[in-house]
């Protein structure tokens, strides 16, 4: 009897096959549990994130020699063009358009998509109107709002223009994550920014020697484009179909355009804080506004892996138990992602505030970028660090009042803070001449503000969370991780590793975290921290990733236990 012989070219074509089948039904699933959903949301976050990193560095290689100035300009004109998409789409979509498209999609698919499309058509409308009257008024709205000398103010004005093409991409793209993370699907939503900072990159790297500081700009629409792109295919394969739908008069947008005005005044707050920032930095050294921006990124790092996407993560399950009005569920779901964002962001904001320095010289540490620079930008960072805690929470938070439709609570908080935050940055920076490290001292102290505020106002709304002793022990813990995260770093720094180099800085810097994060987690299994089971089953269940691709759907753990 003869045996069949191995087709090794017919093996390889059915291996290939099945990598790219269970790779489709990877990017298609649908994720319930928030801590999932988060995980791929901060995993992807941290890839955005590190390539926000090289853009930056590549910044301080390129302009932070010479050409502060020019630095400091592009993150100014970063303001202006940001407003507009924060209040015009962002305010619409994190605060009414999720769950009024829930509440469609409950109904019906085309309904749902109908209405997004409808409210996409008003809403690009409008930006493109706002983003003209921007074209046009940039100049005197540059003067306005900052201290520059006039050539500095005429650039500014000229990126402005660029950036604010930019945001028209990314208002449609924008409404195809809020489809997407309703879905359930976080994955390309997620990676999105990927492509989004890759854009910058490579424009910078290839144009900035002859476009200089225009490369930024121009690489900001290639980026947007990317972004748009990216989640195209996805969203089709959820049912939704972009296309312009001239329906002014929609129940649906117009409830969300009745939901928006609250939230998008509590991101115009939120912008008004960096409007304040401008303009007292505008009038301090050159390269001041280019430093704090350089700390405020390590600092916003642990509030996006963290806090932003656990409370994106969360946003679609609190809306859904609201409108069955299951509020048992919602005060656990609530619980249980504040509970997840303290255990993963502490450690985060003691590692920045203990190697501040080790890390700025890594990110940042271009031939141009002077110690004097680091110091200050790490003074900076060490201060913001100690409300890196407080700020990611304030995301969930602050998603907890939209999930039931109040926008007007966390708006009437960020007028309380933004208002105390404008006076300390007065206080601090004109009168102590503290410059950038007054500005943190007035940030952290808004933001911490911001925090407690919140979560009195829902622990009355919702009764007690009853977290406090759940803190207290992953404060401890927290703690003595800071301590045995300084000690290691002093003693290697002078007995074994000459961190005046690259190669031995990175090594300082990984042996010592490391020795951080086991303290920790050995410290949150002793204290019997519940977030240190979920994490542990979620890397479990990741382990097992065969079998986890070889299914559409992955549920890790329910949101209900």
């Amino acid at each position: 009897m003869q045996l069949p012989q191995f087709n090794r070219q017919r093996y390889n074509q059915v291996v290939v096959k099945k990598f790219f089948t269970e790779s489709a039904n990877w990017l298609k699933k649908e994720h319930q549990s928030i801590l999932s959903a988060a995980a791929i949301i901060s995993i992807s976050y941290l890839a955005s994130a590190l390539l926000g990193l090289i853009k930056n560095r590549l910044l301080a290689a390129r302009f932070f020699g010479g050409l502060e100035a020019d630095l400091d300009v592009y993150f100014a004109a970063l303001v202006i063009p940001d407003t507009l998409f924060q209040l015009l789409i962002a305010g619409a979509l994190s605060a009414a358009f999720v769950p009024i498209y829930q509440d469609y999609l409950g109904k019906s698919q085309h309904e749902a998509n109908r209405l997004t499309n409808a409210t996409l058509t008003s809403f690009s409308l409008i930006l493109s109107l706002l983003i003209v009257l921007l074209i046009i008024f940039a100049l005197p709205i540059a003067n306005l709002i900052t201290h520059f000398s006039p050539s500095q103010t005429t650039l500014m004005a000229e990126l402005m223009r660029l950036m604010a093409v930019a945001q028209f991409f990314f208002a449609v793209s924008a409404f195809l994550t809020g489809v997407l993370q309703t879905h359930r699907r976080f994955l390309i939503p997620a990676i999105a920014p990927l492509f989004y900072n890759l854009g910058i990159i490579i424009t910078i790297f290839f144009f900035s020697s002859s476009l200089g500081i225009y490369s930024a700009a121009l690489g900001m629409i290639v980026g947007a484009i990317l972004h748009l792109v990216i989640q195209l295919p996805q969203a089709r394969l959820v049912g939704f179909h972009l296309r312009p739908v001239f329906n002014f008069n929609h129940p649906g947008s117009r409830t969300i355009l009745r939901l928006m005005p609250p939230r998008s005044a509590a991101l115009g707050i939120v912008q008004i804080e960096r409007f304040i920032t401008i303009n007292l930095i505008s009038i301090l050294s050159v390269g001041s506004l280019s430093l704090f921006n350089f700390a405020r990124q390590l600092y916003l790092l642990p509030i996006s892996l963290f806090g932003v996407a656990l409370g994106q993560a969360a946003f679609p399950s609190l809306s859904e138990e609201v409108s069955r009005k299951n509020f048992d569920r919602f005060k656990n779901t609530l619980s249980k992602a504040l509970s997840q964002v303290v255990f993963f962001s502490l450690p985060a904001s003691i590692v920045l505030l203990v190697l501040r320095i080790p890390l700025v010289r890594l990110v940042f540490g271009a031939d141009s970028f002077p110690w004097e620079a680091t110091l200050l930008t790490g003074k900076t960072l060490a201060i913001l660090a100690f409300t890196i805690t407080p700020q990611a929470t304030t995301h969930v938070l602050i998603r907890a009042f939209y999930a039931q439709k109040d926008t007007r609570t966390p708006l009437y908080v960020n007028l309380v803070t933004i208002t105390i935050f404008a006076l300390l940055g007065f206080i601090f920076t004109r009168i102590y001449s503290l410059g950038i490290i007054g500005i943190a001292l007035a940030l952290s102290f808004s933001n911490s503000l911001d925090f407690l505020l919140l979560y009195q106002l829902i622990n009355r709304r919702i009764g007690r969370l009853y977290l406090g002793f759940k803190f207290l022990k992953m404060i401890i813990a927290g703690f003595f991780t800071a301590v045995f995260l300084w000690l290691p770093m002093r003693l290697l720094d002078q007995f074994v590793f000459d961190t005046t180099r690259t190669l031995p800085l990175i090594i300082l810097t990984l042996v010592v975290s490391l020795i951080g994060l086991a303290v920790y987690l050995g410290l949150s299994a002793l204290f019997r921290v519940e977030e240190l089971a979920e994490v542990q089953a979620l890397v479990k269940k990741l382990g097992n990733w065969r079998r986890i691709l070889s299914h559409s759907q992955e549920v890790i753990e329910s949101p209900q236990s």
